[in-house]
Formats: C-alpha cells, sequence, structure tokens
C-alpha cells in the first residue's frame, strides 16, 4: 500500500470526470494505492483511507490534541466524521461507472471514549443494503492494538448519475 497524498488545492482533487469515468470501487483503490489524491479532511483529522473491497471501506486514523473536547476525550464529530467516512465509502465500493452519491443521514453511538494517547483505531463500513437509489451501511471504530468497540453507526446514502 502506497502512503497516501493529501490534495491540497481544488487543482489536486479529481474532477467530477475523472471520478464518473471508473467505478467507484476503482476510484476508492487508485487513492489507497497512492495514485489518486486523498480528500484534505483526511490530512485535518488525521485519518486515511486504508483498503477497499467491494462492499466495504475501511479507515484507519488515529486521534490527536486537536480532536479534543472541553473535557479532554476526543469530541463526538472526530467520531461522526471517520464513521460517516467508512460507511459512505462503503456505499461507494459499489457505484457502477457514472454514479456518485451523498449522505442522507447518519447516526453513530459511541460506546467509550477515546482519547489522544489511545492510539490508531480502524473504521469499518458494510455495505447492507444497495439498491436502485439508496445505499444503506453500517460501521464501527475498533482500537487497532487493543481490540475494543468504541463506537458504531449506521447510514443512509442517495444513490445518483454524475453525469448529468
Amino acid at each position: 500500500m502506497a502512503e497516501p497524498y493529501f490534495a491540497s488545492s481544488v487543482e489536486d482533487l479529481a474532477t467530477r470526470e475523472v471520478i464518473a469515468s471508473m467505478s467507484g470501487l476503482d476510484f476508492l483503490q487508485r487513492i489507497v494505492d497512492g495514485e489518486l489524491p486523498a480528500p484534505p479532511i483526511g490530512r485535518v483529522l488525521n485519518y486515511r483511507l486504508d483498503r477497499v473491497s467491494a462492499g466495504q471501506a475501511v479507515f484507519c486514523g488515529e486521534p490527536t490534541f486537536d480532536t479534543k473536547n472541553p473535557i479532554g476525550s476526543v469530541h463526538g464529530g472526530w467520531f461522526g466524521t471517520l464513521q460517516d467516512s467508512c460507511m459512505a465509502c462503503a456505499v461507494q465500493t459499489t457505484l457502477e461507472a457514472g454514479q456518485g452519491y451523498t449522505t442522507l443521514e447518519y447516526k453513530i453511538n459511541i460506546i467509550r471514549p477515546l482519547l489522544p494517547s489511545s492510539g490508531m483505531v480502524e473504521a469499518i463500513g458494510d455495505v447492507s443494503h444497495r439498491g436502485r437509489r439508496t445505499g444503506v451501511a453500517e460501521g464501527r471504530i475498533v482500537g487497532r492494538e487493543d481490540g475494543k468497540l468504541y463506537a458504531t453507526g449506521s447510514t443512509t446514502c442517495l444513490v445518483m448519475d454524475l453525469r448529468g
């Protein structure tokens, strides 16, 4: 697996035409392989797409001091953004060339707190339903070293035509 490089300007991001020219799985695999830039949100929040397969997307990340909330644990928004990424990208792995998606809704359940000292976690998204217009996925955040479950979630994504 190549080290990702993150987009640092609008010009670095893949265009709609490039994205529409390949399947969702192929597009995401090219990000994993370092052939296409990873989105800048990963650099900002210290996480990245680690691996993909049909119906699954796995991100890895490590919370930092900058992700702390006022009481010293990792902010729920970090959990939510990481969960949204893994679950929505799992849906993206099922898309054909010319299709895109947007998150309609997501829900997370934080089971235990994370601290900046907690170490690396994996966010694993798995598709549970893929219809003509919607995709549904479930996700979980698990400690890479301790194996503990930190959060679960679910999402519904709207599938749309990118060529229109």
